[in-house]
């Protein structure tokens, strides 16, 4: 079995809940899957130490999923018979927008770890003892890592 085999037989079902934490949909997630091992095989030789190897692929499967997301938002086409949905004031919708990218551009500001565990933990809704396990720490680790990283974003927002 070669390194990459185990790789993938290791993390295949978490990669998979992962995203499927991500989409909310099983076909989606097996189709993102798919691609997050391909593009991983592609790019195996940058992976230097193995035992993180469940890090970098929630980080390529991550990166997989809004590539598919956005290509979605892109393609989905307007439902004629779907009511109007309401819409903000423009004010409202300035300030949402806004704020939006405040958040967006502090949360890419973030350094490593603390980015990725807050993604891991926000928006794939991975459970902090996952996430310490992934990253070969203790649970303890995660949760001030988590903590960390909301203050740090907060922290930016305040400033900015």
């Amino acid at each position: 079995m070669t390194a990459f085999e185990i790789v993938f037989s290791e993390n295949k079902d978490f990669i998979y809940r992962y995203l499927l934490k991500l989409s909310h949909r099983p076909d989606v997630a097996e189709e993102l899957t798919q691609e997050t091992f391909f593009r991983a095989y592609l790019n195996f030789s940058a992976l230097r130490e193995k035992e993180k190897a469940p890090a970098w692929l929630c980080s390529i499967a991550k990166n997989t999923y809004y590539a598919w997301y956005h290509d979605q938002k892109r393609l989905a086409p307007l439902d004629e018979n779907r009511p109007a949905e309401p819409q903000d004031p423009p004010e409202q919708a300035l300030i949402r927008k806004e704020l939006s990218a405040q958040a967006l551009t502090c949360l890419h500001a973030l350094e490593e770890p603390y980015k990725e565990v807050f993604l891991l933990a926000v928006f794939g809704e991975v459970p902090l003892k996952e996430i310490s396990a992934l990253f070969g720490k203790s649970e303890s680790w995660a949760r001030v890592t988590f903590f960390r990283a909301k203050q740090k974003l907060k922290e930016g927002m305040m400033q900015t």
